[in-house]
Formats: C-alpha cells, structure tokens, sequence
C-alpha cells in the first residue's frame, strides 16, 4: 500500500505548490510504497521563511519550555515505534529490528537534547580596561537546515534537528529521496509535542530536483548553519556552496572504518565486534567495519572463526527475523560486485558469502586483501568485507591509516594500554578499543577528519555548532579615553 507525504510549512500540511509527487519503491519488491510532495525551489524557499519568522518567539522561550517540548516529542516518537518501523522496512529494505532500534535510539537523542537546553553556557572573560564587565555568551544561530540520509533515517533525522532546536534554532529538515515517509513521521512527533508554527518545517523533492531546492536554501540569508550527513561526493558539494556563502556547516561523510586485531586480541571477543560492525544493516552504516586488519600471528583463528560466524548470519525478507534484509537498491549490489569480483581477480579468496542474485545479499569476507585491490580504498557500504593480514604494530597502523577517510576505527588488544596507544596513533574522530566501529551515543561528540569531514554532533560539541558565541561587555565604572 502506498502512502501520502506532504510538505510541512509554518505548521501546515500542503502538497508541492506545482501538485507534483515521486515515488519510493520497495528495493524488494519493486512496488510503490511511499508518493511524496516534489517541492520546488518556491516551496523550499516558503520553508526556510516559516523558519525564519518563528525564529525569534522560539530563541526566546525559556529553556523549561523546550525542554518540555522536546520530551514530549521523545515520548511522541515512541508512540510511532510500530509506523516508523513499516516505513523504515518498506522504504530502505532494512530489518525490524534496525527500525526498532534506530527509534530508541533517535528518541534519546531528543531526550539527551532536552538536558542541553540549559547548557548554553558563556563565561566572565578578563579584561584589561578597568571596570569592563567582559562576557563570552552563546546565542541560537537561526535558521538551521538539516538534511539527513536514510541508512539510519531515523536516528540520523532527529540528529539533524534536536540540538539546533533545543539552543533555540528553527529548523527545515530535507528529507531523504529515498525514505521521504520516515522523515515525515519524525516532523509529525515534533508537531504532536506542540513545537509552534514554523519552528519545524518539512520538505521533501523529487531526485532529480536535489542540486536546485538544496542550492536554494543554502543561499538564503535566513539560513545560519547548514549540517549534513551523507556521501563525501556530496558532502564536498555542500561544503563548497556554505563557503560560498559564509554560512558555517558540520558534514558528518563517509567511512572506511578500519577494525585492528594486534596478535594479544581476544580473537573471541574480536569477533563477535567484527560481525557485528560489519553486518549490522547489512554494513549500510556510516561507522560500518570496512577494513579488517588482522596480525598474522592470531588471523588464522580469527579469520576461520569470522568466517563461521558470519557464514550462519540469516539473510532474507527484512519483514521476517533476519540478521541481513535488503540492501537500498541495485546500485549497491552492483557496487559490492565490482569490488568482489576485482578483488578475486587479483587474489583475495572467498571466505563467506559470495555474489548475490537479488538484494538480499549474503555477509561477504575477503582474505588476503592487499593495497591494490578496490574494495581496500573504496566505501563498499554493503555487506562485503576485506580482511588484511598485517605483521606486528607499526604495519597495523599504516594500514589503518591507509584511507582518505577517518570516521570510525576499532583496536582489539589484550594490553589495553598498548592497544590504547594504537588507538591515539589512529587518524580518526572516533577510535574504541576492544569494542565495535558501529557505536553511537547521543551525548558524545560524534565526526570525522579528513575526507570524513568536519564539525561535530552530540553533547556540548553541537551545542557549540549551532550557537554563536558572542563578546559583549558592560563598562561599570568611568572609562578614560586617549582623546
């Protein structure tokens, strides 16, 4: 059954102003599953001055007020649970249990948003002009827009929105092409906790319209911070158009998080965290585990271990109890191929998996990967994996560094001071030692370095993204002048 999505413009439901929709069909079944509102560049423009306009009654309202608020949408998301799950399975082909889980935690994030809405916290500063009063203050930005993608839409959605809304900001949230329901149902949870007209705003367009409504709303003056999190392709489209226009932007990119095992690993440990990080949503996640490093003197063990445990990872239906559901389309299952089939051609061996005759693919690992192959360098996002062995700790941190990208990355070691030293040699904004790549919580600074990119989500860190610090002194007592 398809569903209806419709724009949300200062607190109204409205079709595009040109009346035209675009569908989203099942990766699994091809049918229809969602038609949505193709906004235009007039409709996205509308969006960003209902943001605009309710700017100031929103930055103003006490920090009781959106806290309230942003609770209440947490419990308001939960309520959804069931809806965004079927739309989450429908749009993306990815299993119930990711929808469920991509719910609780998106929800957290709201509640974790609630407590920041009084840690927009400034400080006395010293001055040198006697009876100067010098304070550093945190104030809202403005109009924020967010854009999100659909590989964990729900948790990657409210990320967009709930730390801008919870310092003060208004926010346009763009939804996905491919997962325009999903993205809705997370504006209509805001909307049902009460956020006034304009603080949230919803606009979804068709795909071949993205460069133009995006463009759009960026060079709007209204708009004061820009956050993204999508490919680095289109990460460096979006980094260039904030620069063109001054306007301050965090892109949180792409990924080819590297998963170490030194030779005093519990291999055991290792790998039930290496499943996990590689396969969970089929390795569509941004922290995905995307290159196994694993020294020598323990990759027998661990590689055969891998290999049976994954080789039993239940792939299928994503409606049914599977570990592996769909992938988003053809195109990754096309991708995945290329990088198998170039590997294999140049001397990696087939431990698990293999090609797939649909998409539902199988988990998929690579031994004896080496730097020429493809599938070392570029992002697979999908559930085919390279494992590198690798002699003692200097070639284990080479080859972690080996990448343009610098998301995610993971140390298993025995001596945990050692590994953690790995860790800090480690080029990457997020590192876990004996833990998985794949691991998200709402108060810590989430982001990258490099082709990764830049700005940080989560906790103080997006606290600071989405203000602006100000000077502003008091002179309380005379001030002298040179003339």
């Amino acid at each position: 059954m398809s569903h209806q999505v419709h724009l949300s413009v200062g607190g109204s439901d409205r079709p595009a102003t040109s009346g035209a929709t675009f569908v989203r069909r099942s990766p699994v079944s091809g049918e229809v599953v969602t038609e949505a509102a193709a906004g235009s560049v007039d409709d996205a423009v509308a969006a960003v001055e209902a943001a605009a306009a309710a700017f100031p009654a929103w930055a103003a309202t006490s920090p009781a007020e959106r806290r309230a608020l942003l609770l209440r949408a947490a419990d308001a998301l939960r309520g959804r649970t069931d809806d965004i799950v079927a739309a989450v399975t429908a749009e993306t082909g990815a299993t119930g249990a990711w929808g469920g889980f991509n719910v609780g935690l998106a929800a957290g994030v709201l509640t974790e948003a609630a407590a920041l809405t009084t840690q927009v916290c400034g400080e006395t500063l010293p001055s040198d002009v006697p009876g100067s009063l010098a304070m550093a203050v945190r104030q809202p930005a403005g109009v924020v827009l967010g854009m999100a993608p659909w590989n964990a839409p729900v948790i990657l959605g409210v990320r967009a929105l709930a730390t801008p809304l919870a310092v003060g900001n208004t926010v346009v949230f763009k939804a996905s092409e491919k997962c325009p329901r999903v993205h809705r149902l997370i504006v209509e949870a805001l909307l049902e906790a009460g956020l006034p007209e304009g603080v949230v705003n919803f606009v979804s367009h068709a795909p071949d319209d993205a460069a133009e409504v995006v463009e759009a709303m960026i060079a709007h003056p209204a708009v004061r911070r820009v956050n993204f999190t999508g490919s680095t392709p289109v990460g460096r489209i979006i980094g260039r158009l904030c620069g063109e226009h001054l306007t301050p932007c965090v892109l949180e990119l792409g990924g080819k998080a590297p998963f170490v095992v030194l030779d005093d690993a519990d291999v055991a440990a290792a790998v039930e965290a290496a499943a996990f990080g590689a396969f969970a949503n089929s390795g569509q996640i941004c922290m995905s585990t995307e290159r196994i490093i694993v020294d020598e003197a323990v990759a027998d063990d661990f590689v055969a271990r891998l290999a049976s445990k994954v080789s039993s990872l239940p792939v299928g239906d994503p409606s049914g109890h599977v570990v592996l559901g769909s992938v988003v389309d053809q195109d990754t299952v096309d991708r995945c191929h290329e990088l198998l089939d170039d590997a294999v051609q140049r001397g990696a061996t087939v431990v698990s998996g293999g090609r797939a005759e649909s998409t539902l693919m199988p988990a998929t690992l690579l031994d004896g990967v080496t730097r020429e192959m493809r599938i070392w360098r570029e992002e697979s996002f999908g559930p085919v994996k390279p494992i590198m062995r690798v002699r003692g700790v200097e070639e284990a941190v080479a080859a972690a560094n080996d990448t343009d990208f610098g998301l995610s990355a993971a140390v298993f070691g025995g001596d945990a001071a050692r590994a953690l030293d790995v860790a800090h040699r480690i080029e990457s904004g997020i590192c876990h030692v004996n833990g998985p790549t794949v691991h998200d919580e709402a108060q810590m600074p989430f982001g990258g370095v490099k082709d990764s990119g830049w700005g940080r989500f989560g906790g103080l860190a997006g606290v600071h993204e989405f203000t602006d610090l100000r000077w502003i002194t008091v002179q309380t007592g005379e001030r002298h002048y040179p003339f």
